[in-house]
């Protein structure tokens, strides 16, 4: 229904760029980086001194903080749910259960999926570069062969179909450029020790250490690389960004 002053549009409006920061955001979002940095030491230092309770503390605090920061960046919805379906990820993995394990891996692949939903939009028309689809492609097919003998019988299926999302994800992540190409990457190298541990291969030293230091670093260029296109490109409006 329209008004013959105020017809209703039957086009979207073109995406404007968030507006400049303003000095208390700038200082909220360096408090809530350095608190992402000190719980993500306190983690890793907890896993090396195989200290359960701070880990169990830390590890649930590092994706609330990128979060939060994105929130305080001006940064889409999508951005943000995908970093909490990842904390949704994190708590259950802390769980030694195999419900918990499949609960968890499936609240990363929701994650993924807001991932893929805010790159398209971001993107645009822009495409990942060529040479990402063999090499991404491939390196799936060999991982899942390699791995598949190893996996229980039960989590072959939805470890496959994981990895299969993951990897999508991480190769769409390099159309938004070098840091959010670097932390789908990341991300995928974490989730790999995690699924060569279930299968029963030999583990770097400390793997947990490992796992915490190149997941959380994943998530976050993930998080800075998106924010920085979104600075530049001005299609934040595309992706929706948080309201209160």
């Amino acid at each position: 229904m329209t008004t013959d002053q105020h017809p209703v549009p039957t086009t979207p409006t073109t995406p404007t760029a968030p507006p400049p920061p303003t000095a208390r955001a700038v200082l909220a979002a360096k408090v809530l980086l350095a608190a992402f940095g000190l719980a993500l030491l306190t983690d890793l230092g907890s896993l090396v001194a195989e200290a359960e309770t701070g880990h169990r503390i830390a590890k649930p605090l590092l994706m609330p903080l990128i979060a939060a920061f994105v929130v305080v960046r001006g940064g889409p919805r999508l951005l943000v749910a995908a970093l909490l379906f990842g904390w949704g990820g994190d708590v259950f993995l802390l769980s030694g259960a195999d419900w918990a394990f499949l609960v968890g891996m499936g609240s990363f692949a929701v994650g993924h999926l807001c991932y893929l939903a805010l790159f398209a939009a971001v993107r645009g028309a822009a495409a990942p570069p060529r040479w990402t689809a063999p090499v991404y492609g491939t390196a799936l097919v060999v991982l899942v062969v390699l791995l598949w003998p190893g996996l229980p019988a039960e989590l072959r299926v939805p470890v496959a179909g994981y990895a299969a999302l993951l990897t999508v994800m991480a190769r769409q992540s390099t159309a938004l450029g070098l840091l959010a190409g670097l932390g789908g990457a990341l991300f995928l190298v974490s989730d790999l020790i995690i699924a060569t541990g279930i299968a029963g291969w030999p583990q770097l030293p400390e793997p947990d250490f490992w796992i915490m230091l190149i997941y959380s670093a994943g998530q976050l260029l993930l998080a800075i690389g998106v924010l920085g296109v979104l600075g530049t490109s001005g299609r934040n409006a595309a992706t929706g960004a948080p309201g209160r």
